[in-house]
């Protein structure tokens, strides 16, 4: 027999590689469009935040949220006033004096009117002589403002601030007295004229000191290199970067224009044939409302006006909100 010898085998043999492949040590890099708490404390994610809109910088002010909700119950209450009173606003042909009732909520007044339709139908002058007050005062002042700051030092940068410092210095309430007075005619459009030319200086001034402090950026001196004018520059390049402070200025001007309105209607300047805040105000305070003891035709203008200049003034936080991101945090805090 033979006998079998053994096939020697190398001591080792070489493994065949391995087909897996090691696991990862680095995260895995995930991208959202919003990241919560838990998710941005992770160094697993790679947040993409979207900055937050205008709209949505304002609503976060607590102050412009309320100032918004009773801004638009004003507005409604002008658009809807027929609706809401069920007489005339210059119907005089009731009983005087009565108290408040079912026909008659805040009663009348001793010239016969109802004093609820008056104070609903006075909320369209007002909101008229604020918005197209506030429309006109912040034009003027964006067309002197921005043209005198970008062309600083130049004869016409000096002639428009002389009459900017000119308006600043007269007299706004005596001036307006005295425009009315010699007016042949009153109503909306004359009270219009009144507050923007006597109220644009401010806003102006302003204006024209940011403008010098903006016309020397980057966008500004590429867009003048290539070959942009200067009526171009300043209402293409330089006014949208504005708005926050445009829409401020409005604002004022809105909230100063319904203030004069009240102011002159009450002093007797205003137009008789209208009804307005101010002219029951007037009224009730050259028939004696307090003697008699109709505190309700006093009051009830009185605190409309003051309501809708806070609510235009709660509004103007938010507002400064776009501009200023230190007044974020602090309402975040």
């Amino acid at each position: 027999m033979s006998e079998e010898i053994p096939i020697p085998q190398p001591a080792s043999m070489p493994q065949p590689a391995s087909t897996t492949t090691p696991d990862r040590t680095e995260p895995v890099r995930t991208f959202r469009r919003r990241v919560t708490a838990e998710d941005a404390s992770t160094k697993e994610v790679v947040a993409i935040v979207r900055p937050p809109r205008w709209y949505q910088i304002i609503w976060s002010s607590r102050k412009a949220r309320v100032g918004l909700i009773m801004l638009a119950v004003f507005l409604l209450v002008a658009v809807f006033a027929d609706f809401l009173s069920p007489y005339s606003p210059t119907d005089a042909g009731f009983a005087p004096a009565q108290d408040p009732s079912a026909a008659h909520w805040m009663g009348t007044n001793t010239l016969g009117y109802d004093l609820w339709t008056q104070l609903v139908h006075g909320t369209r002058l007002s909101f008229a002589i604020g918005v197209f007050g506030g429309l006109a005062t912040i034009v003027i002042a964006i067309i002197v403002g921005l043209l005198a700051g970008y062309r600083e030092g130049s004869v016409l940068d000096d002639v428009l601030s002389f009459l900017t410092n000119l308006a600043l210095v007269i007299p706004v309430l005596p001036l307006m007295m005295v425009i009315v007075a010699y007016s042949e005619t009153r109503g909306l459009g004359l009270l219009v004229f009144v507050v923007a030319i006597t109220s644009w200086a401010g806003a102006a001034r302003e204006m024209r000191s940011l403008i010098i402090s903006m016309r020397n950026r980057d966008y500004v001196t590429a867009a003048r290199f290539g070959g942009d004018g200067m009526l171009r520059i300043v209402f293409r390049e330089i006014m949208p970067n504005m708005s926050s402070l445009i829409v401020s200025g409005f604002i004022g001007a809105a909230t100063a224009a319904i203030a004069a309105e009240a102011g002159l209607s009450f002093m007797g300047f205003g137009d008789p044939n209208t009804v307005s805040w101010g002219q029951m105000l007037a009224q009730a305070n050259a028939n004696g409302a307090l003697v008699q003891g109709l505190w309700v035709w006093l009051v009830a203008p009185g605190l409309m006006l003051a309501l809708l200049m806070t609510s235009l003034t709660f509004v103007n936080f938010g507002v400064d909100m776009l501009s200023n991101p230190h007044l974020r945090e602090e309402e975040k805090s």
